[in-house]
């Protein structure tokens, strides 16, 4: 129902979870009451870095830059969604719908490369603990971070701006609780491939290229670890890159199996569920993985 060469828009609808009627209320109370231990948990961990000197080093100066990440993403989506939920017009107009594509996949994105500069960090600090400090100096954390959010902006804005020049001319309806990518470019009435073929890239170069390099750093943190002779040693240095294991698993398994596939194959049924995983419940259990196994961060939270 868009054309570029028209200067009126339609709004998107976005269906969600309306297929269950009675259950409305039921899931507007589950998904705020995880938005609220998402945001206090994530919260709570970038406040016990600042205000915990114990806690100032680059470790986790990346996990409060990553929980700060995780506040961003969570809430790109589930405002819109729970207003959507109690609203008898799920909508969401078209600009709307691409600040919110262009916000998600930017983090998303963002969220790849700091995921694969927290193995780096572990690598330096388990491979090379006498040359870690001057590595992993204050200016190259922050140097690292800033790459992270510049890359996941560049690969944002490719998505989102080819995305929305393609024509909306048919079926206005997302079946999906936020506009992703696969959902929108199913609404297109032109032709997509080169959309397609950029994702594929694209995801190629972030996905593929942070997953290889947290891949690369764990196997040589691995080597390391196993030529270590005291076993309460191993058992220390394996505890400090479990948790980070755990994220990495889940955030890449959803969005690989989200993102490397052809069009003809996007199930929005199943891909609702996958797309919640990575959406929803990583971030809500981002703190709660890094915090129970971290007996520092455990005890600065409590301070909190």
């Amino acid at each position: 129902m868009y054309r570029r060469n028209q200067s009126s828009t339609v709004d998107f609808i976005l269906l969600g979870f309306s297929g269950a009627p009675a259950l409305q209320h039921l899931l507007f109370a589950v998904f705020l009451l995880i938005y609220v231990i998402t945001m206090m948990g994530n919260i709570s961990l970038v406040f016990a870095y600042k205000l915990t000197p114990t806690l100032r080093t680059p470790m986790y100066f990346f996990l409060a830059n990553f929980s700060f990440l995780e506040i961003c993403y969570i809430s790109t989506t589930v405002p819109k969604m729970l207003s959507n939920i109690l609203s008898a017009h799920k909508t969401i107009s078209f600009s709307g719908c691409a600040i919110q594509m262009y916000c998600f996949v930017l983090l998303g994105g963002t969220e790849c490369y700091l995921l694969a500069v927290m193995a780096y960090d572990r690598y330096n600090a388990i491979c090379h603990p006498l040359l870690y400090g001057t590595i992993m100096n204050k200016r190259t954390c922050i140097q690292l971070v800033a790459i992270s959010w510049i890359g996941g902006a560049i690969n944002s804005l490719i998505h989102t701006s080819l995305m929305f020049t393609l024509s909306f001319c048919g079926d206005n309806e997302l079946n999906h609780f936020f506009c992703d990518i696969p959902p929108v470019m199913q609404l297109a009435c032109t032709a997509t491939k080169i959309n397609e073929i950029v994702l594929l890239v694209a995801c190629g170069c972030v996905i593929v290229s942070s997953f290889t390099l947290t891949i690369v750093s764990y196997t040589h943190i691995i080597t390391t670890v196993l030529n270590i002779k005291s076993t309460s040693g191993r058992k220390k240095a394996f505890s400090t890159c479990t948790s980070h294991l755990i994220v990495v698993t889940m955030f890449y398994g959803s969005a690989i199996f989200m993102y490397f596939r052809p069009k003809s194959s996007y199930s929005m049924d199943q891909d609702r569920v996958i797309s919640a995983l990575y959406a929803f419940i990583a971030p809500l259990l981002n703190p709660f993985i890094y915090s129970l196994r971290n007996a520092d961060v455990k005890a600065a939270v409590r301070k909190i």
